[in-house]
């Protein structure tokens, strides 16, 4: 908010005068009423490695984030050059495999990869769209820096806290959006509807039927899969609503069989279609691979997609944009060391305290070491762990991440945060101005999963653009 000489930044000059002119008694009754709106509201998130009762509310922050018009606009710019190189990479590891032969990414690092797709070669998907939803999450570093921390291609969740937390907002705050001009997002369900018919299948000859695919309401997020559904006045079905027929999708309804043309689906790769991947799955629909292959039903995200947010391919993304878009690259990617190679496993293992070392393939914070943050027996403990398995880490310096004010125990406080905003990818591409802002509650932590105890905040994107700003009236 303040940035780092002191005085604080322009999108931040309404923030600053509502937090002064607010008595901390106001504030805290409205942090109690957010948590009483959640729990109305029933978004609960589950974390299965603990005992008990999992379902718990995610924290959230009623202290907003605030980035103005020109910055959305640049990042807005470096997502969508990013998700176009993503997608390009995907078409051509499946299909001609051009990069490959460039060598401008290790063959073995993708072929070799668990994440890679065999069933997937030469398979074309509809509108050469393979990542149809993404969510690219974000760190700020100093002023003028974002870097790229994580590219989400299989299954980004989240959503529905980014529209969720703008609700609670308004209800709390409506005076904050009757004075400023801050920029929509309740519209994001209608974008992923269009989005989604966009790239119906060629063998779809009317309007698409757009459903939904949970694993069920024991998945963490099924309170995203519900209410997206809701949201976008589609069914929600869980694998055996799903029949194939003739190569073609339908679900059951009370009155028959019914088309499906598009399945945004929630299920991961390995348990979508017991007859090509995990014969014990009861998640997915046998078959399905069947009709995908006929060009009956698209599947969002595509199989497959999780090969390009594979952490150790994450390197090479600045390369995918040179190579397939001709650019250089607009956002900036944390630089990494690759613990395959001999050379930069041994700088690692001798730079433990100062590193962030992660698993390729992991996932909500777990397996992974802050090195400054932890104790001299963790880190021994992982350099084992390094030693054992090199192929399946990588490491990034320990980055001065932003802060943005955050009202805890004590008061109003830093705490640090990152951004994940949802790029949405069909005929056009489509991203709403903001995302989820995800916050470490722990004072010190850098560790934003909800998993690990972060919370979230409203984003907001405030500035002029030609669109009506939200709570406005019409």
């Amino acid at each position: 908010m303040t940035g780092s000489d002191g005085p604080c930044r322009a999108p931040y000059a309404m923030i600053e005068s509502w937090l002064r002119d607010t008595p901390p008694d106001l504030m805290e009754a409205k942090r109690r009423n957010a948590e009483v709106l959640f729990r109305r509201i029933g978004i609960t998130f589950a974390v299965y490695t603990e005992g008990g009762d999992p379902e718990r509310l995610i924290p959230f922050d009623i202290i907003p984030r605030v980035l103005d018009s020109g910055e959305w606009q640049y990042l807005s710019r470096g997502l969508e050059q990013r998700v176009k190189a993503l997608n390009a990479f995907l078409r051509d590891i499946y299909g001609e495999r051009e990069i490959l032969r460039a060598g401008k990414i290790p063959a073995e690092l993708v072929l070799h990869n668990s994440a890679f797709t065999p069933e997937m070669q030469d398979l074309a998907v509809p509108g050469g769209v393979f990542t149809h939803i993404c969510g690219i999450d974000l760190v700020r570093v100093g002023p003028e820096d974002f870097y790229v921390l994580e590219d989400n291609c299989r299954t980004p969740s989240g959503v529905s806290y980014m529209l969720e937390n703008r609700a609670v907002m308004m209800r709390l705050f409506p005076e904050l959006f009757n004075r400023n001009m801050i920029r929509p997002v309740s519209h994001y369900p209608e974008e992923l509807m269009e989005t989604l018919q966009s790239v119906a299948p060629p063998n779809c000859e009317r309007e698409p039927t757009v459903a939904v695919l949970t694993p069920g309401a024991f998945n963490s997020a099924y309170f995203e899969h519900s209410y997206l559904a809701d949201e976008m006045g589609v069914e929600l079905v869980e694998g055996p609503d799903l029949v194939i027929d003739d190569a073609v999708v339908y679900m059951r309804t009370t009155e028959g069989l019914k088309r499906v043309d598009v399945l945004y689906r929630r299920v991961d790769d390995e348990f979508l279609d017991p007859l090509t991947f995990r014969p014990d799955s009861m998640l997915g629909v046998p078959g399905i691979m069947h009709a995908y292959r006929a060009g009956n039903i698209t599947l969002a995200n595509a199989i497959g997609a999780g090969i390009a947010d594979d952490k150790a391919v994450y390197m090479y993304v600045p390369e995918f944009v040179r190579f397939y878009l001709g650019e250089e690259p607009i956002l900036k990617n944390v630089p990494t060391w690759d613990c395959r190679h001999k050379d930069q496993l041994s700088y690692v293992l001798d730079h433990l305290d100062e590193l962030v070392v992660k698993e390729v393939h992991g996932s909500g914070g777990y397996g992974m070491l802050v090195g400054p943050k932890a104790t001299r027996e963790e880190r021994e403990a992982y350099r084992q762990v390094l030693l054992a398995r090199p192929d399946d880490h990588i490491a990034q310096p320990t980055l001065a991440l932003s802060t943005c004010p955050t009202f805890v125990d004590g008061g109003i406080a830093p705490r640090h945060v990152d951004l994940r905003p949802f790029v949405l990818v069909g005929k056009d591409i489509r991203i709403v101005p903001g995302g989820l802002t995800r916050v470490a509650l722990r004072e010190g932590s850098l560790v934003v999963n909800s998993s690990q105890g972060g919370g979230t905040k409203d984003t907001w994107v405030v500035g002029p653009d030609g669109t009506l700003a939200e709570g406005a009236p019409a």
